[in-house]
């Protein structure tokens, strides 16, 4: 043994070829553990620089104190750089577990080729009292030419104390049932208080005509916006008591492209004269009509409540009644600017109802009804219109000589 010879083991190694102790040391397992830590902590420090690096380059936004002490500026520019971007994939279909309905109005037009773009029509007409009326009614709208597929009907009946909803649903029955069915009929019930007579001398009395109107305002806004739907291109108003119209009226008024537009209201009477029956015209509908100077100053003198009635002498404004103008032996369209208009028979393109021009049943410039939604039509730029020879024939009254 070395031991017994006087060798030890540093000695023996002293006494190795260099190449051998050089190999020796690399089998060393303490050798073997410093490199490897070594190596670690040098890959350590390599990947903690650049974090190191990156995080001296960021500072703070806004000023160093908490968010409840920032004034409103500076949580502004805090927050200024704080936003999130969101990124949306279109591709991925969207899932919506409640029902949703989406309406779309931008393709919704009202123009002259109406009946060539399959536009729908809303035919819109208040009722009371209205069962004598309702059979002509619907034989006259049996006859309009304008496609039935696209024509919507809507009726308010209100206050009645006669059948109308029995003699309506009568008449509803032998209509849709038959090949001149409508594309739909809605009928609404709204009682508002009304207990004016029908009676003619109460009911065109001056001094029923301030809640009549305003009446017949809240009844046709009750029915506009329970009827009115987004695929509707234009309003049209038609009253019961229409005694004969041109079939072609809707395509008529729609060609004109105006946003609102009414025809002249004539009413026709046969008397025995001299032995014969005479049919005797008549002008009918003193609400249609241009303002005057007069007019203007009267109701620059009124109070804000007051309701000015057309065609009555209380009242003298010197307006220009549409229902003085025209004959319908000459040029139907022949059209005249209007600043009131009568409810009997009225176009509208849908986008002026549905802009907010309503029926005020209120006091609006002096105007209720009909005669206030053109002249609120005509505040927000819409245009009146009226066909001075275009006439609408409407039953005749009987009414006492004397008011227009």
């Amino acid at each position: 043994m070395l031991a017994d010879k006087g060798y030890s083991w540093k000695a023996a190694r002293s006494r190795l070829p260099p190449t051998r102790a050089f190999w020796h040391m690399l089998r060393n397992t303490r050798f073997l553990l410093s490199v490897g830590l070594v190596s670690i902590i040098i890959l350590l420090w390599r990947s903690m620089s650049p974090v190191a690096s990156e995080v001296q380059r960021f500072y703070c936004w806004g000023p160093a104190k908490s968010p409840m002490h920032m004034s409103p500026n500076e949580n502004a520019e805090w927050h200024a750089h704080l936003s999130t971007p969101v990124i949306f994939n279109h591709h991925k279909p969207v899932e919506v577990n409640a029902v949703v309905h989406h309406v779309d109005l931008n393709p919704i037009e009202s123009t002259p080729m109406s009946r060539q773009n399959k536009e729908h029509v809303l035919l819109l007409t208040p009722l009371r009292d209205a069962a004598p009326y309702l059979p002509k009614h619907f034989d006259l709208l049996v006859q309009l030419t304008y496609p039935h597929h696209l024509i919507d009907l809507a009726f308010l009946i209100g206050d009645s104390t006669d059948d109308t909803m029995a003699v309506l649903g009568r008449e509803l029955d032998r209509i849709q049932n038959s090949a001149e069915a409508f594309r739909s009929v809605t009928i609404v019930e709204k009682n508002f208080g009304v207990t004016l007579s029908q009676n003619v001398e109460d009911r065109h009395a001056f001094a029923a005509q301030g809640p009549r109107r305003k009446a017949m305002g809240r009844a046709r806004n009750y029915l506009l916006s329970a009827a009115l739907k987004p695929e509707h291109s234009w309003v049209y108003w038609r009253d019961v008591d229409i005694v004969d119209s041109p079939s072609r009226i809707i395509e008529d008024f729609t060609a004109h492209d105006v946003d609102i537009l009414v025809p002249n209201i004539w009413f026709h009477k046969y008397e025995e004269v001299h032995g014969k029956m005479v049919d005797i015209e008549g002008r009918f509908d003193y609400n249609s009509w241009q303002e005057s100077p007069e007019g203007l100053k009267l109701a620059s003198t009124l109070d804000k409540d007051v309701v000015l009635a057309e065609g009555y002498h209380e009242y003298k404004t010197n307006r220009k009644p549409m229902a003085k103008m025209g004959d319908w032996r000459q040029d139907t369209d022949e059209r005249i600017p209007l600043d009131g208009i009568g409810g009997v028979n009225i176009m509208v393109k849908a986008d002026v109802h549905r802009s907010g021009i309503n029926f005020p049943c209120y006091a609006f410039e002096n105007q209720a009804e009909t005669e206030g939604f053109a002249k609120m039509a005509k505040r927000a730029g819409y245009g009146v219109w009226g066909l001075p020879n275009y006439v609408v024939w409407h039953i005749d009254t009987a009414e006492k000589p004397g008011n227009a």
